[in-house]
């Protein structure tokens, strides 16, 4: 069980970071108030690791009646790892060699996909075939450009929940003018909604070993994915490696590392309205999401598509 993470809640419109305890209930820290975001408390994060390890949690004063949101409010950067596990290679029907295998990224819009541990889920036309893709997410403290693996966990504040969801109705185009373009990312991953997080930032110390966490997912309670994350084919140090040499790394940035075997698309299911999704990885937390129909024309993006009443604190 996790001992506690930093969350984002909200009362009377306001948020603030508090801490959440292993058991899910929430604590009212007043070390934390010296933050006015999670964002802000990693911009510092070399400071601020000496304060949080000193936080005795168990004394603080419990939270009612407050909201859990995405603990980031928002992201820097959302960086994901597409295929990386070994498993998931395989049934996907992907031939090719692990031993030299390089890992690639995609983007998702930070303050659009970002959502958090209960908030629902639109799905977003007729066509979107829903899946889910249960996700560990790696959050940077210290930021930097061509990062050397053996450096790189030195790099990462901790650890989050995530489920990359993807609309394969829409990733390949239909009328591409060459074989190039015939994959659309961006229609795929980055629609509004699609990136539940959380519940919290687990620090990395807290996190025995990342290599070695069972990841799960449920739809309608019935268990889709159970995995370690030991069948990754490139370790987080080298996914982080990888993309500083692309991006320069800023704290605050997120990075997915992709998902085990068990998605929708190998068996032609896809998440339809009124689905609960559950995905839990150890140590770390749950996400409940509720999948719903999309969302009024006239409703206002806010980062929080239709809060579920799913939320218990």
């Amino acid at each position: 069980m996790t001992r506690w993470s930093l969350v984002t809640v909200v009362a009377d419109g306001e948020p603030f970071v508090a801490a959440r305890m292993g058991d899910g209930s929430l604590r009212e820290v007043p070390a934390l108030k010296q933050w006015a975001s999670l964002v802000e408390l990693l911009d510092g994060w070399p400071a601020a690791t000496d304060a949080l390890r000193a936080i005795d949690v168990d004394v603080a004063e419990p939270l009612a009646g407050v909201r859990l949101l995405a603990p980031l409010r928002y992201p820097r950067k959302v960086i994901c790892a597409g295929v990386n596990y070994r498993r998931h290679v395989a049934e996907m029907g992907i031939e090719a060699s692990l031993e030299d295998w390089k890992p690639f990224f995609f983007l998702k819009p930070p303050t659009t996909t970002v959502v958090g541990p209960f908030d629902d889920v639109p799905v977003d036309g007729p066509d979107a075939a829903l899946d889910w893709e249960a996700e560990l997410a790696v959050v940077m403290g210290v930021g930097g450009r061509d990062v050397p693996p053996e450096r790189a966990l030195a790099h990462v504040a901790g650890y989050c929940v995530s489920n990359d969801i993807t609309a394969r109705g829409y990733h390949r185009r239909a009328g591409a003018p060459a074989p190039a373009f015939d994959y659309d990312w961006f229609a795929s991953k980055a629609r509004d909604g699609s990136l539940p997080l959380g519940p919290g930032l687990t620090p990395a110390w807290l996190v025995q070993d990342p290599q070695d966490l069972r990841i799960r997912l449920w739809v309608n309670d019935k268990l889709q994915q159970d995995a370690s994350t030991a069948d990754m084919i490139r370790d987080i140090p080298a996914l982080v490696a990888a993309a500083s040499q692309t991006v320069t790394l800023e704290p605050g940035d997120v990075i997915t590392t992709g998902t085990p075997a068990g998605v929708g698309a190998g068996r032609g299911v896809s998440l339809q309205p009124g689905d609960v999704v559950r995905t839990e990885i150890e140590h770390l937390g749950v996400l409940i999401n509720r999948i719903v129909a999309d969302r009024p024309a006239h409703a206002q993006y806010t980062g929080n598509p239709r809060h579920s009443p799913l939320e218990a604190t």
